[in-house]
């Protein structure tokens, strides 16, 4: 139930956030459209239906802060993992479960606040998801939406953190404390250690983000000084700040901020592996390298946070120093795609809206980790750092790479949480016009960040930049054509809930432990029985076998000698 609650949350969030992206690209590709009712989200910031720049500013605020953290962090991690860790171990439920349903309640009410920014006098705050100081530590004088606007988000969002340590720790313990017999923990399946990586990384990360955001709003209504350096001016008002650093929230928020980036990958690493896997017919070539690197890439995301900050103005030799790792972690990454590409050589794949979605994530995940060498780069970053090449960058490894590990759980999975199968028909519409959509998008990004495109701008039609205008209308109507696509997903998700066709006991002829138990799972997961497992999670293909694979719980000898 837990996991449905974070699903539907992350469903009303996504559908939000993108509602939010259509504003801001009409807006870049018609600068001086009248966008109907836009009025009602900013009395103050939409004279005659109008977009300011303050309020495009707002808008991509809250578009990056909901996706980043109910979407991305909330879906493949919080929602599926709720759902299937216990069952993937073998357990009968969380350790904690009042924590648990506390996790759920506690980040329901940190998108509320989040949300209520929108009603408050100056609407909310248009410091971006990463929320620099000094500006928004100083309060309303700053501008637009720094009042309580920022308040509510550094609010919101350490709300958020506390629902996310909750969660890690019941994560972490399930892993640990709750496995069935037999549940080695080689014998986990890889979305289970793709979790519990996931888990060890948040538990870390947001206990750095909370203090930084109560931090923040100690500086905004007790008058600290946090986060804002002595005589500073602004609107030629000498603020009453003494002793602060305004590089102390860059730190604290890139420490954080990096490990959340792979916080959203790492489960659709996991889910991948397991969705290919069950459709090769075959194991990876070795799952532990697979765990391994996941684990390496999660140790390096500390290491690696201060290439966001070349442009901070920190000594070269520290450059150096967070360039080098920043290349490093990339070799983890290189070796899981080469398991993935090389486990699907010669293999008789099945081709459905699962599997492909699947193998639209690896393409999302190299296309946008290509560009990434060039970020690595001080001297290159610096150039591009502020220009749309890093939004094109960072949406296409984190956001849409992660969205396609979610829709590939989504389809692999459904049987499993309603009972009912989803109509693979408008599945693989869904597919070809998101993954072709995605690409029209976000690839043109790189190409306007090389021509100096600067990000962040409300507009481009009075300096050198009004040539690429024909590039963001072309961007904006994918964008449109894209989002309009993710209906055909919402009606097939609801449609199959309530009259799809029933579904096969393990449709997919999967082997691990999930697919053991009825559709959706009775309650305490295994109906009063406790399952013993004798087998590794992936045995499919195996010689010698009565059949084509041989479920974890099942007494059968193995081949194999697993």
């Amino acid at each position: 139930m837990i996991g449905k609650q974070y699903y539907a949350l992350a469903l009303v969030a996504v559908f939000t956030g993108m509602v939010l992206s259509w504003l801001m690209r009409l807006h870049l590709g018609w600068p001086n459209l009248a966008i109907p009712g836009l009025h009602w989200i900013s009395k103050t910031g939409a004279p005659g239906n109008l977009m300011t720049p303050e309020l495009y500013l707002q808008l991509m605020t809250m578009h990056g802060t909901i996706m980043v953290f109910f979407v991305l962090t909330t879906a493949p991690f919080a929602a599926f993992g709720n759902f299937f860790l216990p069952i993937q171990v073998g357990a009968e439920d969380m350790p904690f479960p009042r924590f648990n349903m506390m996790s759920f309640w506690v980040t329901f009410v940190a998108f509320l606040v989040m949300i209520a920014s929108f009603f408050v006098a100056d609407g909310p705050t248009l410091g971006g998801w990463t929320q620099y100081a000094p500006l928004s530590a100083v309060g309303a004088v700053s501008g637009p939406g720094q009042g309580s606007g920022v308040v509510l988000w550094a609010a919101s969002i350490g709300i958020f953190c506390i629902g996310q340590l909750l969660g890690s720790l019941n994560f972490i313990t399930t892993t640990l404390d709750m496995r069935a017999k037999g549940m080695s923990l080689m014998r986990l399946p890889l979305t289970a250690w793709a979790w519990f990586i996931t888990s060890c990384m948040g538990l870390t990360a947001f206990a750095v983000l909370m203090p930084a955001c109560i931090l923040l709003i100690l500086d905004h209504v007790a008058g600290t000084s946090f986060f804002v350096a002595s005589n500073l001016v602004i609107n030629d008002q000498l603020q009453p700040h003494s002793g602060g650093s305004t590089l102390l929230w860059q730190h604290l928020f890139w420490f954080f901020g990096h490990p959340e980036v792979y916080i959203a990958i790492v489960p659709g690493m996991g889910i991948v592996s397991h969705v290919l896997i069950a459709n090769m017919r075959r194991p990876l070539l070795s799952a532990k390298v697979m765990i391994a690197s996941m684990g390496a890439i999660a140790f390096l995301s500390y290491m690696v946070y201060g290439h966001h900050m070349f442009v901070s103005g920190m000594n070269p030799v520290s450059a150096l120093a967070f360039s080098f790792p920043t290349l490093i972690i990339t070799i983890p990454a290189t070796i899981i795609t080469l398991l993935w590409i090389g486990s699907l050589y010669g293999s008789k794949l099945r081709i459905n809206t699962a599997s492909l979605f699947a193998l639209g994530f690896i393409s999302m995940f190299v296309s946008g980790g290509v560009s990434g060498f060039f970020l690595a780069q001080p001297s290159i970053d610096i150039m591009l750092h502020a220009t749309y090449f890093v939004v094109g960058h960072f949406h296409l490894v984190m956001a849409v790479a992660a969205i396609f590990g979610i829709f590939s759980g989504t389809y692999f999975w459904f049987p499993k949480m309603t009972g009912k199968m989803m109509n693979e028909t408008l599945g693989k519409l869904h597919f070809w016009l998101t993954f072709v959509g995605a690409y029209c998008i976000f690839m043109p990004f790189h190409y306007l960040g090389i021509m100096g495109n600067v990000r962040r701008y409300a507009q481009f039609v009075d300096d050198y930049l009004q040539p690429v205008l024909g590039v963001h209308k072309f961007i904006t109507v994918a964008a449109l054509l894209t989002g309009a696509a993710q209906l055909i997903f919402l009606y097939n998700l609801i449609h199959s809930h309530f009259w799809g066709k029933a579904a096969p006991e393990n449709p997919w002829q999967a082997t691990s432990l999930e697919w053991s138990i009825p559709s959706p799972p009775p309650f305490d997961n295994f109906g009063g029985k406790h399952p013993v497992v004798y087998h590794d999670p992936y045995q499919y293909g195996v010689k010698g076998s009565m059949g084509d694979y041989i479920m974890q719980d099942s007494p059968e000898p193995s081949p194999t000698g697993d």
